[in-house]
């Protein structure tokens, strides 16, 4: 009886293998057949030697799984894209300046506590301390170079070198925030760690990356372009599109670090596969990278070391995304499933991420454990808003800490949240005054909540922290009211000037080298820009309520100070 029991017992486990066997096999014949035309039909409006393309990798148990380009590399010379081109995959690269930090680490030759000031002493003294660590993670409060670049006067297609963003660096006065205290994406940090590396090493960041990643990986078709006039063979260009059809879109960076590294498919693939078996670095180093921040007060903001750190449809993700000129990229790695996916395309209007999600459902769905926050902020999940439901709610909020204004109204029974003109997003009721916004790839819940004296909107998004907005009325000011504002106003730190000025009507923002920027009034002294890079105005008085200067927050650029120099006459 016992050894009749045994039998049944292995007989069980027998045919458990023979079914997964042959599931494997299916897949695999999945993979090799009904697998590619899926992913061709994905990527089916890039197939074309007429329109900008995309290639795409999928790495899986250390092997490429699925390698394919789409499209036109150049759309000049009908080039097509191959696995082999060789894209300008921007802010991907930064994974690699922190592998660089990490490799000197393991030498003994610095650690991620230093001071920032004991490679780079000239640096500005902010009174506080910003480490290495500071600036892989985006936690050092450094002001963004390309917002700064921007306000100064520079197009983003000016040859932009490392030395020009320095020079903007070193005039820094003010930080955005306490190092530590706060998280905002700035690619300052990583122009910085490049630094370090070549003054620690005694070789430019793109020998010593050559040297150290690339050779021993045989990434042959990798580098940091660091000379904008370098002439590389294979390489895709950039495009987008408007009313008239494709046009080039402009790079030419010299500057390495935060971006500029050029790859191909094939080759980022070999970088992948090093994270599960390293060649280079070691367990400790891959471990490092993808080790959570941590914020002064202890909180997590799913960024990592040149990476962020998150959940897709319950499985682990690590990934990166980028976006220079018209390149779109994307790398992401599920180290639990043994998958990852890298897609470059050159053009504009690329959503990477989230075509790179659509091939990841094809391979990883039998893994999924929940559904993602888009799939769960669908369309098809949308309910239209009755007023009366919403509109005691609708009207301007003003979130004070990072200055930013939402509008929240109503159009055609549809609750709306607007950023901006031409930014805005539906919300779909879940509770009580609790709205969903869709088509977003995280999961942001709106909630509103009236007060003895205001209305609040309380804005959460994943398992951050609540962001508090609270209701006001915009300003009005007549035309005689403006006068006060004009004048010109001067930014030390930019080492550039702007004229504001009234043209009909309303007051605008003039520089030499930059188109006129409107400035509408939201709150008392408080404007708002209709240029990224401007964001937010506010201006400043004196006891004599005088206008004595203005501040300027962007995002990644906060409480920027111009002086008024001179009234307009």
């Amino acid at each position: 009886m016992k050894n009749w029991k045994n039998y049944i017992r292995i007989s069980a486990i027998a045919l458990i293998l023979m079914n997964a066997i042959v599931m494997q096999a299916q897949s695999d014949y999945l993979s090799d057949n009904e697998l590619e035309q899926q992913i061709d039909s994905i990527f089916s409006e890039y197939d074309d030697i007429n329109k900008p393309g995309i290639a795409i990798a999928v790495v899986k148990n250390d092997k490429i799984a699925f390698k394919k380009g789409y499209g036109s590399a150049n759309l000049e010379y009908d080039i097509p894209v191959t696995t082999n081109t060789i894209f300008h995959i921007a802010s991907v690269s930064k994974q690699f300046t922190v592998f660089s930090i990490l490799l000197l680490e393991n030498q003994g030759k610095l650690t991620l506590d230093d001071d920032i000031r004991k490679y780079i002493p000239e640096l500005p003294n902010f009174g506080k301390v910003i480490t290495l660590k500071h600036l892989a993670t985006h936690t050092s409060g450094l002001r963004d170079q390309w917002n700064l670049l921007t306000m100064a006067g520079w197009r983003m297609d000016d040859v932009i070198t490392t030395e020009q963003v320095f020079k903007l660096i070193l005039n820094q006065k003010e930080l955005n925030f306490e190092p530590g205290e706060k998280y905002y994406y700035s690619n300052t940090g990583f122009t910085l760690l490049a630094e370090v590396v070549e003054r620690i090493s005694g070789q430019s960041f793109t020998s010593f990356t050559e040297d150290n990643i690339f050779k021993p990986l045989k990434m042959n078709s990798t580098f940091f372009y660091d000379d904008h006039e370098k002439i590389v063979k294979n390489r895709a260009y950039s495009y987008y599109k408007d009313s008239t059809g494709y046009k080039k879109r402009v790079l030419s960076y010299a500057t390495v670090g935060p971006t500029s590294l050029f790859t191909t498919i094939e080759d980022i693939s070999l970088w992948i596969m090093n994270f599960s078996n390293p060649i280079i670095g070691n367990v400790d180093i891959i471990n490092q990278m993808n080790t959570l921040a941590i914020l002064n007060n202890g909180k997590t903001f799913g960024g990592a070391y040149g990476q962020f750190v998150g959940k897709y449809k319950g499985l682990n993700r690590i990934s990166h995304g980028g976006a220079d000129a018209g390149y779109r990229t994307y790398l992401g790695r599920f180290p639990d499933q043994d998958y990852s996916i890298v897609l470059f395309s050159n053009y504009a209007h690329t959503n990477s991420g989230r075509l790179a999600m659509k091939v990841t459902d094809l391979f990883l769905k039998e893994h999924f454990e929940s559904d993602d926050a888009t799939d769960r902020n669908s369309v098809a999940e949308f309910k239209h808003v009755k007023p009366p439901e919403a509109k005691d709610f609708i009207g301007s909020y003003w979130n004070e800490e990072s200055m930013y204004s939402r509008k929240i109204y109503i159009k055609k029974d549809t609750l709306m949240y607007s950023r901006g003109k031409g930014n805005e997003s539906i919300l779909t009721p879940i509770g009580d005054y609790s709205y969903q916004m869709l088509n977003v790839d995280v999961n942001l819940i709106v909630k509103f909540k009236a007060t003895d004296s205001t209305k609040l909107m309380i804005v959460t998004i994943d398992d951050g922290d609540p962001i508090l907005y609270e209701y006001y009325n915009p300003a009005n000011y007549l035309e005689d009211d403006l006068e006060e504002f004009t004048g010109t106003f001067r930014s030390d730190e930019l080492s550039t000037s702007y004229d504001i000025v009234i043209e009909n009507g309303k007051l605008v923002l003039k520089h030499s080298r930059k188109s006129v920027i409107s400035l509408d009034p939201l709150k008392k002294d408080i404007f708002k820009t209709n240029k990224w890079f401007f964001g937010i105005v506010k201006f400043e008085r004196n006891s004599k309520n005088e206008i004595t200067g203005m501040r300027s927050s962007s995002g990644r650029v906060q409480n920027l100070y111009f002086e008024k120099v001179a009234q307009n006459n």
